[in-house]
């Protein structure tokens, strides 16, 4: 297992991953990501700007994560733990179905935290969804506070739950 850097060559792999994960999710009643959400285009961009981390196992693409210094704008009304500065925001972490419930998803969790403390980021922040139950359960497992509410309408009527994890403080 490895993980690093997504290129524009793993787009369509990368691309498949997410649209799987939304189908997955809706087939569950979970109506977190839309047919337009995350977008190629959106992901394309990610890779552009070296935030896209992909996670392979035996030269296939399972998994994925975002990990960005940019803050959404739909926080900025938030009240975050740790002051704006350093914090490094997750988004868009998807593992392919197939492997899910197979610790992947705490695998790329692992990377992002060590990598926020080896770069000395003060935090880690990101929203998850309201009706993903699993999804709170595996941040506030790994120490995250959820702190408010923010919504991203193009995706869902329902909040979004942000979440903050101290780090190097």
């Amino acid at each position: 297992m490895q993980i690093k850097k997504a290129f524009i060559k793993d787009l369509e792999q990368v691309y498949s991953i997410t649209k799987n994960c939304a189908n997955h999710l809706i087939k569950n009643g979970i109506i977190q990501w839309s047919s337009d959400y995350p977008s190629i285009k959106i992901l394309k961009n990610d890779i552009v700007l070296n935030q896209l981390w992909k996670l392979e196992e035996a030269g296939k693409i399972i998994g994925i994560i975002v990990l960005t210094e940019e803050e959404d704008f739909a926080y900025a009304s938030v009240k975050w733990l740790t002051k704006e500065g350093k914090n490094l925001y997750v988004h868009r972490l998807a593992v392919h179905p197939t492997f899910q419930a197979m610790g992947y998803g705490q695998k790329l969790m692992d990377f992002a935290e060590a990598y926020a403390k080896k770069n000395k980021y003060v935090s880690i922040r990101l929203d998850t969804f309201s009706k993903n139950e699993r999804n709170q359960k595996f941040y506030e497992q790994r120490g995250y506070k959820k702190l408010s509410k923010v919504y991203f309408p193009n995706q869902s009527k329902a909040p979004f739950y942000c979440y903050e994890k101290q780090l190097n403080v």
